[in-house]
């Protein structure tokens, strides 16, 4: 099967993540339901790093990359329909951690990985502009410290840890995403 011919993400895949959600009882205290959650994260995150596999791999170009990469945003990132408004936020939450799994992906191939910042200092910079209302700042250079991750830099993990609820650290929960699918992208069970 050449790249071109190769699936890498369907709807019919992500609503199966979400008919399992439907189903279940989900708590998020609960530690099962957090795995299905992270899980469902986790999925459309391998999904992104093996498309970004295939072009750095030259099997597909960058319009192409980009074209696949939109093809699954649009799946992942639609408005999603749950009677239960509490999985509807979770799940929200999830599509708000994928947001920058996406412009990550889509920054590394435009205008490739971040060499000037550490992945800290544009996390510490996103944080600030964060704090001044600057979301698609904020937004920005968590996506470019997710090319720097993508392109092989270490994600402290401790970073998102310490930080109290925010965009900033949603988005650095799918930098953490990110991170687990690069160093082992087939974590996630069918």
């Amino acid at each position: 099967m050449t790249a071109a011919e190769e699936e890498f993400y369907t709807p019919e895949r992500w609503e199966n993540w979400l008919s399992r959600i439907r189903e279940e009882d989900i708590d998020p205290e609960d530690e099962d339901a957090a795995r299905l959650l992270l899980n469902l994260q986790d999925d459309t995150t391998i999904a992104v790093v093996k498309i970004l596999e295939a072009y750095d791999e030259e099997r597909i170009g960058d319009e192409e990359t980009l074209a696949e990469l939109e093809e699954v945003r649009e799946i992942v990132l639609e408005e999603v329909d749950f009677e239960d408004e509490d999985k509807a936020i979770l799940v929200d939450g999830v599509q708000t951690s994928l947001l920058c799994v996406f412009l990550a992906a889509e920054e590394y191939v435009v205008n490739g990985p971040e060499s000037n910042e550490s992945i800290a200092d544009c996390i510490e910079t996103a944080q600030a502009a964060e704090a001044e209302d600057d979301l698609d700042n904020a937004l920005w250079h968590c996506a470019r410290a997710g090319t720097a991750i993508l392109d092989g830099e270490h994600l402290d993990r401790a970073i998102g840890e310490e930080m109290e609820y925010s965009l900033v650290a949603e988005w650095i929960n799918g930098l953490d995403s990110l991170a687990s699918a690069v160093s082992d992208p087939e974590v996630v069970e069918e």
